[in-house]
């Protein structure tokens, strides 16, 4: 894959995680999210990025030469959060030894991180795409965030009608962000040559 496809492939995985969080899996954390992300975010993105390359690998090349068919569909989603969940212990009780926030703009990391681990599986080949998908991935949800966070600052500066202020702008934001996402990550898939 050369250099090009690559960086196709990191926009492609950045913009297409805002279907994911359309679907549920993140979106009550950004849309109650009213703190900028802190340490304890970036360390909890970090932790997705590893936790996907570890699970890619787990299930790309051991699950999947032991057992073939929809059961590993079906042991993706445990198996994802419950090693995101030991990660997080993990880090956050040793290595940075504080409690993680209680807010943060992901409500559900485990299950962006099957989601997540559910598309390196089926569409990398190797090492160097599934970092960059993952990479792609956590970036995406970053991004989202940015963007909702100027939605919410520029709400309270300009005349926003009283029935849309909060969620339910922030709500609207992330449909429009969905169906422009949508069709930008679908473009950006053809163009890698995926079929």
């Amino acid at each position: 894959m050369n250099g090009m496809q690559l960086a196709i492939l990191l926009i492609y995985s950045g913009l297409s995680i805002n279907i994911v969080l359309q679907c549920g899996l993140g979106i009550k954390g950004i849309a109650e999210s009213r703190n900028p992300p802190g340490i304890s975010a970036l360390i909890k993105m970090g932790i997705i990025f590893f936790s996907v390359v570890l699970l890619w690998f787990f299930f790309s090349r051991i699950v999947y030469s032991a057992i073939h068919g929809i059961f590993i569909y079906v042991l993706l989603f445990p198996v994802s959060s419950v090693v995101y969940d030991l990660f997080e212990y993990l880090v956050f009780r040793y290595m940075y030894k504080e409690k993680p926030e209680a807010e943060t703009f992901v409500s559900f990391p485990g299950g962006i991180t099957a989601v997540c681990v559910f598309l390196c599986v089926n569409l990398s080949n190797g090492f160097l795409e599934t970092a960059v998908l993952s990479f792609g991935f956590t970036a995406g949800v970053f991004l989202v965030y940015l963007v909702i966070r100027e939605v919410r600052r520029r709400a309270v500066l300009e005349v926003v009608p009283s029935f849309l202020r909060g969620k339910p702008l922030v709500l609207i934001t992330m449909g429009l962000l969905s169906l422009v996402f949508s069709v930008v990550s679908i473009l950006l898939f053809r163009m890698a040559g995926a079929q």
